[in-house]
Formats: C-alpha cells, structure tokens, sequence
C-alpha cells in the first residue's frame, strides 16, 4: 500500500495476499507474475505490462468472468 514501484519486475511472482491500494506501479511488469488483484481505479498502472493470464486480476473487482 502506498508505495512506489515503478519500473519493477514481479519475475514469475506469487503475489497472494499481496495488498496494491495507492500504490505507482508505472511500467512495472507483472506478466509473468500469477494469484493477484490489483484494482485500476486505485492505483496508477500506465504501461505496466500483464499476460493475458493476468487481466483476470486486473477485472476482478468488476466479477467480469474472462474465458480461456
């Protein structure tokens, strides 16, 4: 919560339980990183890079059901 990450790499990431609220996570790169929620509205996301995999964390607060 509340922190800077900008430009991080979460490299193959288990981030259950990880808590993003307020956070900067500007081109940070979660694309090979799994089990996480992380809503958009809350945070700043600009060029932040996800899987297609990903986007269900990302659609999570909507209850949006994404299909493989």
């Amino acid at each position: 919560m509340n922190t800077d990450l900008t430009g991080v790499l979460f490299d193959n990431c288990n981030l259950h339980k990880a808590v993003f609220v307020d956070s900067i996570a500007n081109k940070a790169d979660f694309s090979t990183s799994y089990n996480f929620s992380i809503d958009p509205e809350r945070n700043k996301l600009r060029r932040a890079r996800f899987s297609q995999d990903g986007l269900k964390g990302l659609l999570e607060k909507y209850e949006i059901v994404v299909v493989d």
